[in-house]
Order: C-alpha cells, then structure tokens, then sequence
C-alpha cells in the first residue's frame, strides 16, 4: 500500500531512468497521502527529474522529484500547461504568474525578482517575451516600455531614469541598441560592458549598437590585452595591445581591425623594434604564454613576404608567405634540424626535398601533403626506390626522422606489401594494405603477435600525425569495440568505438600528467549524452549532459577547492543559457548568481 511519497513503490518509478512520459494511475489511495498532499489525487505523471499531481479540477502541482520542491501549479490540459499558472523559485517565492498554452508561457504575464517584487509585465509568445512589455527597477519604478521579439528588445522603447523621468528613446534590433535618441547631452553615444562565461571581455563606448568610441578588451584572466578606438564594432584610430602578461607589443593605429601605423616592441627589453606605416613593415605576434609565434613582414593585415613561425620560442619554419600562406621555404623539427625545403601550395608541402638529420632522404613532388613522384634516397645518396603518380615502393617518416613505414603504395596510400613501425622504430605490423588500411597480416605488440584477417583482429596503428598510436579492435578495417590512444606514448583515450568513431563509454585523459579529465558517453567520435569532467587535482569539475561534444543541457559545476559549493545551470552549445544557481551543498541554499543568455551574463 502506498503510505507516503517517499515510499519504495513511488522510488521506484520516479528514480529509475525514465525514457518516456510515464502515467501511474491510482485509483485508491490512503488518507495519510491525501493529508500530506492536501489534494485529490486522480493520478501521477512522471517526466524526467519532475514529477506532476494532477487534482481533479483539471489543476496540477509540478514538482522536482529529488527534492520535492514545488516549482508550478496551475490548469493543465493534456498533460500540458494550458491556462492561467504561476511559477516558483527554490525558496517557494514567485517568479512568474501568467497564461499557458500547450505547455508554454503564451498571453499576457508577470515577472518577479528575488525580492518578490515586479520586474516584468508584458506579453508572451511560445515561452518568451513578444509584444508589448514594460520593465521594472528594484524600486518599482517603471526603466523601460518597449516592444519585443523572441524574448529581446526589439523595435521602438522608451528608458526612464529612477525619478521615472523619460530619459531616451531608443531603437533596439535584436537586443541591441540601434539608434538612440536622448535628452541629455551624450552624442547618442552609450557606455556598456561585454561579457562571457561570467567573465568582463569589453568596456567601453557603443554606437548603432556596435563598438564606436573609446574602450578596453580583457582576456578571459580578466587582464588588459587592449586600450583604444573603435569603430563600426572594429579597432580603428589609436591603440596599444599588450601581451598576457601585460608587457607592451604594439602602439600605433589601426583601420579596420589591422595594424596600420605604429610600433613593435620587445616584450623582453621593453624597447621599440619594428615600425609598420600604412599596414606595411614587419610585425611581431606571441602567444598567450608569451612566446614568440610570428616575425615577419606583413602587408594590410595578412603575412606577406619573408617571415618565421615559431612553435613555444622554437623556429618551425622559414620562408616566404603570399596572403598569410606559405609559399617557399623551409620546416624544422623540435630539434631544429631541417627536414624539409621548397614550394607550398595552400600551405601544404607541393614540390622539394625531404631530409634526414640534414641528409636528403626523398625529392619530388607531393599531392595533399603525401609523395607523389619522386626519388629516394638511402645515407650514401644511392636511390633506393623511385615514386611514380603514386605508384611504387615508398619509405616514411616522422618528424624525428624514424622509419614508420616501408613498402608498396598505390595512388599515393599504401596499398599491397608493408611494414610498420612506431615512433621508436619497433615493428607493429607487417603485412598487406588495402586504400591505406591495414587489412592481413601479424600485429606485434611487445612479446604478442595477434593475427589480422580481413581487416579483422587487434591492431598497433599509428596516428596520421605520426605522434600518436591506437590498440584496439578493427573490423573490417575500422576502429571497433574497445581500443586505447597514445600520445608520446602517454594514454590519451580509452573505450568503445564504431565504426572508425569513438561510440559508447570512454575516458579521456590530460597529456601533461595522466589524469583523469572525462569520462561519459560517446556517439560518432563526440561527447554524446551523460558525462563528467575533471580537475588536473582529480576533483570533480562539471557533471551533466553533451550534444555534439559540447555541454548541452542540464549541468552542474564544482568549485576547484571549496567541495561545498556547486554552480547549477542550463547550457546551450557550450554556454550557460538561462539562471545560474550557487548552492551550497551542505546547507543546500541556492543563490541566483544571475541570468545568461550565449554565454553572456545579461542579469
């Protein structure tokens, strides 16, 4: 007999995974649930975390079925919110009374604060703001009428000051002011602030809704990364940009969002290096650690003309550069040694020569990065095998010039007899190749030898980009069942694939120390449904779900040190959207930290 709403019966449906809409009719119930519930119960509806009671007058009360907290009670129909209802917060205060239809906020409606007074009375349309609406302050003073569409300002308005004096009337598209028209004396210009992720990126001075005027960039550390003058929402006039640690990199002008005239300095000895006039000279870019990335010249905001890249202070390449793609030049490797000089097509490696410790190894020409026609070579300069419209017998190697395959190839993969080997040069397989896809012979892995049939059986396959290795499954060819991925021999990946596609249950691992920083649900090689993320500490950082590898849903995030304090909120495309909610978990007292919309804090 069902005694209460905590009874085993009741936990039963309401805490199993419900993938649809469950109805629990009851026809007979105890007057112990009744006085606790204090309604007639017709039956239950259980959706998802919440739970509805439905009384017999067609009203329902919607509660959260982990909590039990009430967070609606109004008219239903079919199941749905259609009718006069009113909404409320964790503390039971009300945030919203208004018309429903078909389960959302439709007709006229109010909005409340924190402090239970009026912050919005308007119109409604398939659960956002549309029509007529007015805004409240926290003194009840009317700060704006206007009109809306999809839930933003949108069309003629009106703003009041505190006095609820008419200050402006303004023109909003899309949330954004268009056009201003006020009865002071600002010159139609307006100050704001930009954030994302909770984080301040821009203050400074608007215009037609776009940046025109004075005003500051922060990177997402919250430090200057810019001061100056903007225009048409692009950097244009005078400004100085400075790197993460706030040395000085470039003062001058800009037009259009490129440098035009100014000066570059070394962010070392805090002296001017480089001038630049008219979008022409020779400019200096560092990454967010500092390091140096880019030296060379540059023509209207592209590279152009001789110029170096630099990988974490490392020289990488060399050469020339048309419309910031490279053209002829030279690569280097971690240790600085060439390995490889000529001609680049859409910065890829077109025609030249390829080198082992500064010794050629290969010349001709490449098609999508891969040897098409050409020689090899052995130490002592005796060709040892000859490339023809990616037909012949080939050898590869890494960017550390090991051996990672020798062996037949056909239009330009490999294709019929090879062997392969991993980034310390021990043999993993050798065998037969098929449209570059392992398909008969031994895999070798330490003292096991495992057979591969059909492009069936365990395999040892390294990553196109030659730093990686993946153990695992193949069926017919592709990556199938569980498999592990390395990284500099570091485990980066481990769990279920389909298909070639990580699909199912998986971990993911940090490169630097092996930690733990994923572990969910996987669907066509991305984040897919449940999961958790980590801290480098190993504490948890964020639970809830993904869609399309990004955070999407319901989620829940931790603070880094304090374990009682959780951060709750919805999110769209890796973005908070919606109210976010600090709880502290030993008192479990929600306080609104505010309303995002995109990632941007808009309350």
């Amino acid at each position: 007999m069902l005694t209460n709403v905590k009874s085993i019966f009741f936990i039963n449906y309401f805490f199993s995974f419900v993938e649809e809409a469950r109805t629990l009719e009851i026809t007979k119930y105890n007057k112990s649930l009744q006085s606790i519930l204090n309604i007639n119960i017709i039956n239950y509806k259980i959706k998802s975390q919440y739970y509805i009671i439905f009384e017999s007058n067609g009203k329902g009360k919607l509660f959260d079925a982990f909590s039990d907290i009430l967070y609606f009670e109004g008219e239903y129909l079919n199941g749905k919110k259609n009718g006069k209802g009113e909404e409320y917060d964790l503390f039971g205060d009300t945030i919203f009374e208004g018309e429903y239809l078909n389960g959302k906020r439709n007709g006229k409606g109010k909005e409340f604060n924190d402090f239970e007074k009026l912050k919005f009375e308007g119109e409604y349309l398939n659960g956002e703001r549309n029509g007529k609406g007015i805004e409240y302050g926290l003194d009840g003073i009317i700060r704006f009428e206007g009109e809306y569409l999809n839930g933003k300002r949108n069309g003629i308005g009106k703003e009041y000051d505190s006095s609820g004096k008419l200050i402006s009337e303004v023109e909003y598209i899309n949330g954004n002011i268009w056009k201003k028209n006020s009865n002071s004396n600002s010159n139609n210009i307006i100050l704001g602030k930009e954030y994302y992720d909770s984080n301040l990126v821009f203050e400074g001075e608007y215009f037609n809704g776009k940046r025109n005027g004075k005003g500051k960039e922060y990177n997402e550390q919250s430090k200057l990364i810019f001061e100056g003058e903007y225009c048409n929402g692009k950097r244009n006039g005078k400004g100085k940009e400075y790197d993460y640690k706030g040395n000085l990199i470039y003062d001058g002008t800009y037009l259009n969002g490129i440098y035009w005239t100014g000066y570059f300095y070394d962010i070392h000895n805090k002296t001017s290096i480089y001038e630049l006039k008219e979008g022409k000279g020779i400019i200096k870019k560092y990454n967010n650690k500092s390091k140096l990335e880019f030296e060379g010249e540059y023509v209207n905001g592209k590279k152009n003309g001789k110029g170096k890249e630099y990988n974490n202070g490392k020289l990488i390449f060399e050469g020339d550069y048309l419309n910031n793609q490279k053209r002829k030049g030279k690569d280097y490797n971690s240790d600085g040694d060439l390995f490889f000089e000529g001609e680049y097509l859409y910065d890829i490696r077109r025609k030249g020569f390829k080198y082992i410790n500064e010794i050629l190894e290969f010349e001709g020409e490449f098609l999508s990065g891969k040897r098409y026609n050409g020689k090899g070579y052995d130490k002592e300069g005796n060709i040892i095998y000859e490339l023809k419209n990616g037909n012949g017998t080939v050898r590869e190697y890494n960017l550390d010039n090991i051996l990672i395959y020798e062996g037949e190839y056909l239009n330009a993969k490999r294709h019929g007899k090879g062997k392969e080997y991993n980034n310390e040069g021990q043999l993993i397989f050798e065998g037969e190749y098929v449209n570059g896809i392992k398909w008969n012979g031994k895999t070798f892995d330490d003292n096991n030898i495992y057979e591969l049939k059909d492009g069936t059986g365990f395999i040892i396959e390294n990553d196109i980009d030659d730093i990686g290795i993946f153990k695992g499954k193949y069926i017919n060819g592709k990556k199938n069942g569980k498999g592990k991925e390395y990284y500099f021999g570091q485990l980066k990946y481990e769990g279920e694939y389909c298909e070639g596609k990580k699909h199912g249950r998986g971990k993911e691992y940090d490169f630097y120390g092996g930690n733990l920083i994923f572990e969910g649900e996987y669907s066509n090689g991305k984040r897919n449904g449940k999961g958790k993320e980590y801290y480098d500490n190993g504490k948890l950082k964020f639970e809830g779900e993904y869609l399309n590898g990004e955070r999407n849903g319901k989620g829940i995030e931790y603070d880094r040190y304090a374990d009682s304090y959780t951060f709750e909120c919805n999110y769209l495309n890796g973005k908070k959207n919606g109210i976010l909610f600090k709880k502290n978990n030993l008192e479990y007292f929600p306080i609104k930290q505010g309303e995002y919309l995109n990632g941007k804090k808009i309350s």
